[in-house]
């Protein structure tokens, strides 16, 4: 099997390592498109595959092709890809809002898997949910599904409004995190702590709770009855989150997201 990766971003650059880490192919089996003489530049450096600056050199070549670039970008890459490519393809798009019936519709391809990952894949720690139209074949799904789990855990959904959804979930997921754990660190520092010591409280906070919870089978409500006993230190700030809304407004954000990607996907 040959895999193309089209952009040499973050996120290309995520499934090329990911992929040769679980030496699933070899390096000369892995190519790469990108556009920018600066990048192609500096993924030759790294020795991470084939890299590639013309469409026409590589498309025809691929078994899997990975489309990892912005979707403002395909008005102009589509027009130039559509020409080389085989209907037996199997095409993995990596892009946000852009659903399948456009990438057929625009590629003229028929295989192709929409999937939805997460930031922590860059660390083997992603998220990343998935569904594909039904001329993909099962063995073709579980192999694309084999790759995707190189970056972490995956998820296929029979219904592809629920990509949406996860967008809004675990796509954006980690930015609500770091949005907490800003306010977190902001309150530590108010309080006396220096910067360092506020990032440590608060980073191993974060680390310390999601792995006790991952390894037990309480609910999120059954650990924070744990913590907060009546009358104290917990239970006062549990009260201030529940007066001021504090559940309801992180569900309101969650929809706004949600509904943010169901625009941008019928654009």
């Amino acid at each position: 099997m040959k895999i193309l990766i089209i952009g040499g971003g973050n996120m290309g650059l995520t499934y090329a390592q990911s992929i040769l880490k679980s030496h699933i192919l070899e390096k000369k089996d892995l190519m790469i498109l990108e556009k920018s003489p600066e990048k192609i530049e500096e993924l030759q450096k790294m020795d991470i595959g084939v890299i590639h600056s013309k469409p026409e050199s590589c498309i025809t070549k691929a078994d899997l092709i990975i489309l990892a670039v912005k979707p403002q970008d395909t008005t102009t890459l589509f027009p130039i890809l559509k020409p080389h490519i085989d209907k037996q393809q199997v095409f993995l798009s990596i892009m946000a809002g852009v659903k399948i019936n456009a990438i057929r519709k625009s590629l003229g391809a028929e295989k192709i898997i929409r999937s939805m990952p997460n930031l922590p894949a860059q660390i083997g720690m992603g998220m990343t949910v998935f569904t594909s139209s039904t001329e993909v074949t099962r063995i073709e799904l579980v192999t694309v599904q084999n790759l995707l789990n190189t970056t972490g855990k995956t998820i296929y959904l029979e219904n592809e409004d629920l990509i949406d959804a996860a967008t809004a979930i675990s796509g954006s997921g980690p930015a609500y995190v770091y949005f907490f754990m800003n306010a977190m660190m902001e309150a530590a520092m108010k309080l006396g702590f220096s910067p360092s010591q506020a990032e440590l409280l608060v980073g191993q906070t974060f680390l310390g709770s999601v792995h006790l919870q991952k390894q037990n089978d309480l609910t999120c409500q059954e650990w924070i009855s744990k913590v907060a006993s009546r009358g104290g230190t917990t239970e006062a700030a549990m009260n201030s989150f529940n007066e001021n809304r504090f559940h309801q407004i992180i569900k309101d954000g969650l929809e706004s997201a949600h509904n943010r990607a169901v625009e941008l996907g019928n654009r």
